[in-house]
């Protein structure tokens, strides 16, 4: 995807935002969001919150999917040049899944590795 210089760009480093599973109004509004956070624009609830016990500057970008009855949720890192995304799954639960905090941890170990980011 080509973005204006001054805006971020978006690296799926895990996940996919794709219909199905979403429905193409909540595959728009993730798009949306994502969109805004390019710009520079901080999200907050009740689009998104910090997740700091997954890791310095994280969030989590919750999607309502009224068409599905589902919501769906992206773990993702502001970086100073792009938005990264660690992972995308449909929440269950109100608690985030261990499993999941334990995998995001480990990817963006993975990135930060394989691309200087540490």
């Amino acid at each position: 995807m080509e973005v204006p210089n001054d805006s971020k760009e978006i690296v799926l480093f895990f996940g996919e935002i794709k219909t199905p599973p979403f429905s193409k109004s909540a595959r728009s509004e993730t798009g949306f969001l994502l969109r805004r956070l390019q710009e520079g624009e901080m999200l907050s609830m009740p689009e998104s919150r910090p997740m700091p016990n997954i890791g310095k500057h994280c969030h989590e970008l919750r999607v309502g999917d009224s068409e599905n009855n589902k919501e769906w949720r992206v773990i993702y890192r502001i970086d100073e040049d792009e938005i990264v995304v660690f992972d995308v799954f449909q929440k269950t639960t109100q608690r985030t899944p261990q499993q999941i905090i334990d995998n995001c941890q480990k990817r963006i170990k993975t990135y930060d590795r394989l691309f200087d980011k540490e």
